[in-house]
């Protein structure tokens, strides 16, 4: 059985003393818990204007603080005994060489060695424990700009899309891989209307501009237009969520899925038949939008092109071709007819239909991998998200670098931007929601925890401008939309 070196059994020796040592200050913390309510009960008495439940939240964090820097002032002191150990050690093993003594010089290099390597250990521990202080601050700010208002399950599988009605009564729309499209009440959560007319994914779901007329996208190589009516009920009074707790970045085991029983949709109205389907695309219908004005129609497919239909004829006016691989969104100007579609080639192209009599193309090329979606802006901007993990914002008028660049640390889906605030939304990948500004500086992340915030990718997100209780939709792969309130003018005053 081969033995143990010197080294390695004084490197385990060190291990189980630090080992011991963090059980003697785990006793230490365990034996004042009670300070904070002592604390608690000291500031019960003095006048505040805070409410209660905020001094208790304040309270408790700094009572984290405090343990942490005690922590941080034991084990320093710890740190400072092996210094002063490994120095009398050295000086020992000095004396003991050859029965002649070391330099000063070789003395001081080797200690002055040892103890960097522990002011370094020291710092990383520094480092690590007031990073989670930090982390607790930047948790409570986040949930109380960013609160969950209402989540939306009914869904038999994960959604694709989600869009906010533009006219009165204001509802929510949701598009699935379930091969169905949903209308949902954005007070109560109650499916409205269920349309089931595609054969394939709804893979996008838009709202005319001023009709209760929807256009949805599918897999089944067509564009659907459908009427619905709708009547909101009479909300009810749900329970606050903002003040759920629970540590972010919690993992969700796949019991924790919505079953897929579909009872929410079950008993809703349901729309069978659309008024006109557009059939010209040769493979899937990734996305559709209106042009401004409703009267026309714009698809993007699979089959690298996107058609521009009428839609009271439903007869294809423009195909527009370019691309060199298949599309993955289209979205059109809100006040002129600029349409501007992405791909998989790492493109996105802008299409000028103002005058009617030619349209102009221009070609955006500034990511290295699919472009996800690109978005217009109320102004002369366009925002692109990218799988390299990039948004890049651009300037309709100057189109040879964006004038912003967001990096991020995974893939991004589609877009939003809100009108009024222009805050750009970013779905990723990693189940995360960031917020930006148009500059590219980060305002917020949407909470996750073991109860907020989807399980899955999430896949869209949307502003609304018309809702009072909700203005920031988000779906995801996790077969539910959420609603939440951000409060905007404390998330700017916070940047």
């Amino acid at each position: 059985m081969p033995t143990e070196s010197g080294s390695w059994a004084a490197a385990r020796q060190t291990k189980q003393k630090r080992k011991s040592h963090s059980l003697s200050i785990k006793r230490t913390n365990s034996s004042e818990q009670d300070r904070p309510g002592l604390q608690r009960e000291m500031l019960e008495g003095q006048d505040s204007k805070l409410p209660s439940s905020v001094r208790n939240t304040l309270l408790e964090l700094f009572g984290q603080i405090e343990r942490e820097f005690e922590n941080l002032y034991l084990e320093n002191l710890e740190l400072r005994r092996e210094i002063d150990t490994l120095n009398d050690r050295l000086a020992v093993e000095g004396q003991a060489i050859d029965g002649a003594e070391l330099s000063k010089g070789q003395m001081k290099t080797k200690a002055s060695h040892s103890t960097s390597q522990l002011s370094q250990k020291l710092k990383t521990t520094y480092k690590a424990s007031t990073s989670k202080i930090v982390s607790s601050f930047k948790t409570t700010t986040s949930r109380a700009i960013c609160q969950l208002v209402k989540d939306y399950v009914g869904h038999r599988d994960g959604l694709w899309d989600v869009s906010v009605t533009r006219t009165q009564p204001v509802v929510l729309g949701t598009a699935s891989a379930d091969h169905t499209a949903l209308l949902w009440s954005i007070e109560t959560g109650k499916c409205l209307i269920k349309y089931v007319g595609h054969a394939g994914s709804v893979n996008s779901i838009k709202f005319h501009p001023t009709e209760q007329i929807a256009l949805t996208a599918s897999g089944d190589q067509t564009a659907h237009i459908w009427r619905y009516m709708v009547q909101l009920p009479t909300p009810q009074p749900t329970a606050d969520t903002s003040q759920i707790s629970g540590e972010e970045e919690v993992d969700f085991s796949d019991k924790d899925e919505n079953d897929g029983d579909g009872d929410a949709s079950s008993d809703c109205p349901t729309v069978r038949v659309p008024l006109t389907a557009l059939k010209s695309h040769q493979g899937v219908v990734i996305a559709a939008d209106w042009l401004v004005g409703g009267k026309q129609a714009v698809t993007a497919s699979w089959d690298r092109t996107a058609n521009l239909y009428d839609v009271e004829t439903s007869e294809l006016v423009h195909s527009l071709t370019g691309h060199d691989q298949e599309l993955t969104h289209c979205c059109t100007h809100p006040t002129q007819r600029l349409v501007v579609t992405s791909s998989r080639d790492t493109t996105f192209r802008l299409w000028d239909f103002r005058d009617p009599s030619i349209h102009s193309v221009n070609v955006f090329q500034g990511h290295t991998d699919t472009v996800t979606s690109a978005v217009f802006t109320v102004g002369d901007n366009v925002v692109s998200g990218s799988d390299d993990r990039t948004v890049k914002v651009w300037d309709l008028k100057n189109m040879r670098s964006p004038i912003a660049t967001i990096r991020t640390d995974s893939a991004i889906n589609r877009i939003s931007v809100s009108v009024g605030q222009r805050i750009i939304a970013l779905p990723h990948d990693n189940r995360q929601v960031r917020l930006f500004d148009m500059s590219g500086v980060r305002l917020a992340r949407l909470p996750r925890s073991n109860r907020q915030g989807h399980r899955r990718m999430v896949c869209c997100c949307a502003w609304s401008e018309d809702h009072p209780t909700c203005n920031l939709f988000t779906c995801g792969f996790d077969r539910q939309a959420i609603g939440w309130n951000i409060n905007i003018p404390a998330l700017l005053q916070e940047k």
